[in-house]
């Protein structure tokens, strides 16, 4: 999946490309893992390079029809499985794995289909799923309580309106089902101050995260990625909000050799680690790429390089987001 589309020309443009291949380096050869292929942007320019193989995820099974052309063209050099990242520890490779690639955001293709329900812009039943779900967003604003519903737009969505419009759901969908134009009507009647972006923006994502497991999603697929990676090899990720840049930060930090260690314990009882920080700070897109691709502005990239085979425990980002995880929890039961 890809956040990287003009929309008035209808053109694939994966977000931070070059810079993206410049950390991973396919021209030296290898197998990468990219975890969300979408529409092929990332695997078809590292296939460009002959020795090296891709092995790739998504959950939206309309990618298979992608897929099949990549794998006419480059036979036994691709492979595709449409699985959730966080499954890429299931797939029966013993191969070497130079680079693991993580973008987070979606397409415009994804987000003008009407079925899955993804815009606000769109009219009709609340959906949102990516592939491989249990639920649909029609069952969280139908189901939940305004209490459960509350903690879902403050805590995936950042809005402080949260209290105010899960009430407010709760009171119409008494009379009806709620639509995606009723939930936009419940949002622009709530929110009266002026914003650059679309009122409906927070919550809308909010309910995509909850759909589509992406707190958990995300989490696994990072913890799997660092046993997978080979000596060597490099995980880059590309966020687009705040709460995934979050999780990736935190994470990259507690494997690497960024740490916040206290000033008052010796150079000698700071921990090794397993991975170098390629980049302290994230690369972000360059004005000229955020003019000819207004969605990549709020891309930023990340990345780690291993340096050695010690297995690593991650049981500390799974403790650290335990209560995104508790409140992802919540529609589990639906």
């Amino acid at each position: 999946m890809s956040a990287t589309i003009v929309p008035e020309n209808n053109l694939h443009f994966p977000v931070l490309l070059k810079e993206v291949l410049s950390i991973i380096s396919p021209q030296d050869g290898g197998t990468f893992i990219d975890c969300t292929f979408g529409q092929g942007g990332y695997t078809k320019k590292i296939l460009e390079y002959p020795k090296t193989r891709v092995i790739a995820f998504d959950r939206d099974h309309k990618s298979s029809l992608i897929a099949h052309k990549f794998k006419s063209k480059f036979k036994e050099r691709f492979e595709f499985y449409n699985k959730k990242f966080s499954e890429m520890d299931t797939i029966n490779s013993r191969e070497k794995i130079t680079g693991i690639i993580f973008d987070l955001g979606f397409s415009f293709d994804q987000i003008k289909d009407s079925s899955k329900g993804l815009s606000f812009n769109y009219k009709g039943k609340l959906n949102m799923k990516m592939g491989c779900n249990k639920f649909s967003a029609q069952d969280i604003v139908q189901n939940l309580s305004a209490n459960n519903l509350e903690k879902i737009f403050k805590y995936f969505g950042e809005e402080k309106n949260s209290k105010l419009i899960s009430r407010k759901i709760v009171s119409l969908r008494k009379h009806k089902d709620i639509l995606t134009e009723d939930l936009v009507d419940i949002i622009n009647t709530t929110k009266k101050n002026f914003t650059r972006k679309n009122k409906a923006t927070k919550v809308f994502q909010a309910l995509r995260m909850i759909v589509n497991n992406e707190i958990s999603e995300l989490i696994l697929g990072l913890s799997k990625s660092c046993n997978l990676i080979s000596e060597n090899g490099v995980i880059a990720t590309v966020t687009f909000h705040s709460i995934e840049d979050r999780i990736c930060k935190f994470f990259f930090n507690e494997i690497s050799n960024i740490k916040k260690v206290s000033r008052y314990l010796p150079i000698n009882s700071v921990e090794d680690t397993s991975f170098n920080i390629i980049k302290k700070k994230p690369i972000i897109p360059s004005a000229k790429e955020i003019k000819i691709n207004l969605p990549s502005r709020s891309a930023k990239l990340r990345a780690v390089i291993r340096k050695d085979k010690n297995k690593v425990d991650t049981q500390f980002i799974f403790d650290r987001f335990k209560y995104l995880l508790e409140i992802e929890n919540l529609a589990s039961k639906l």
